[in-house]
């Protein structure tokens, strides 16, 4: 799918409340996911919600077998899930960004994600940085760059798990005019030092702060055979702070109202401009793209 523009308004985007379903799902459970997300969706649109963020591979869970395991429940982009979130969206007036197993009409599998709204999918992407085991699960890495699509409550742009740890990579939505980017996660629950934030929430804060935009990350909870996740979902502001409650390892719908509009404000003094600022010509490395 090819993302739509961003276009933007006179007036530029109003506050709006964004909700991060995480959620303690199963692989192969697929039905029992659909059932969980369903009600985590109605839950955050009576709290008001009119942006909901759901995990990485939300339909079907993570922690494959092998590649016929997961190629058994990947589903096409108008495939039953999609589908379903679409009617949510609808019914909620809801703009919905989640993550799924895709089946490609190529044949291939993809960890893709899509954002839809009332109209139906506005834009699908597919995750280029594959993950330990998405490796040799099957996944085809995507190669498109993020999309960012202009909605009634200001550009969003999508991408999955670690493609929020490529700096380059959420530029280009930032740079895209992103006001906010929403990411579906499934982080892994690490050791970290006593006391620490979770590395993975400093990361998303320093996406944010260093382009000031927004950043929604929707995370799992639980376990899954052998495998426990964070739950490290949150709603980080333009200046890099988070505006969530940390609710680490719970199954919660976290919500935050803001200001997407801030977003397009790129000053952080009265002479510096994040985006301004950026001398791109000597960041190049031979054979790379300096944008």
């Amino acid at each position: 799918m090819t993302p739509t523009a961003p276009v933007g308004t006179p007036s530029g985007p109003r506050p709006v409340t964004v909700a991060c379903c995480q959620l303690a799902l199963q692989v192969g459970r697929v039905e029992e996911n659909r059932a969980r997300i369903r009600a985590a969706v109605e839950d955050a649109a009576a709290q008001g919600a009119g942006i909901v963020v759901l995990p990485e591979l939300a339909n079907c869970g993570y922690v494959f077998e092998d590649a016929a395991e997961l190629h058994a429940l990947a589903e096409p982009l108008d495939g039953p899930t999609v589908r379903e979130w679409t009617e949510l969206a609808a019914r909620l007036r809801l703009v919905i960004a989640g993550g799924f197993a895709e089946r490609g009409d190529d044949g291939r599998t993809y960890n893709s994600a899509v954002l839809v709204d009332e109209t139906g999918p506005r834009a699908a992407y597919r995750k280029a940085h594959l993950w330990n085991g998405e490796k040799t699960w099957g996944f085809t890495p995507g190669s498109q760059r993020p999309p960012v699509v202009d909605t009634r409550h200001g550009r969003i742009g999508l991408m999955v798990c670690y493609d929020l740890e490529f700096p380059e990579w959420v530029r280009l939505a930032a740079l895209d005019g992103a006001d906010l980017l929403c990411g579906p996660v499934n982080w892994p629950l690490y050791p970290r030092p006593e006391g620490e934030r979770p590395g993975e929430i400093v990361r998303v804060q320093a996406d944010a702060a260093v382009n000031r935009m927004f950043v929604a990350v929707a995370d799992r909870v639980g376990t899954e055979r052998g495998q426990d996740w964070l739950g490290g979902s949150t709603v980080v502001d333009a200046d890099g702070y988070p505006v969530t409650a940390s609710r680490l390892g719970e199954e919660a719908v976290l919500t935050a109202t803001v200001d997407l509009a801030q977003a397009r404000d790129k000053s952080i003094s009265e002479h510096n401009d994040v985006h301004q600022d950026r001398r791109p010509t000597l960041y190049a490395h031979p054979g790379s793209d300096p944008s």
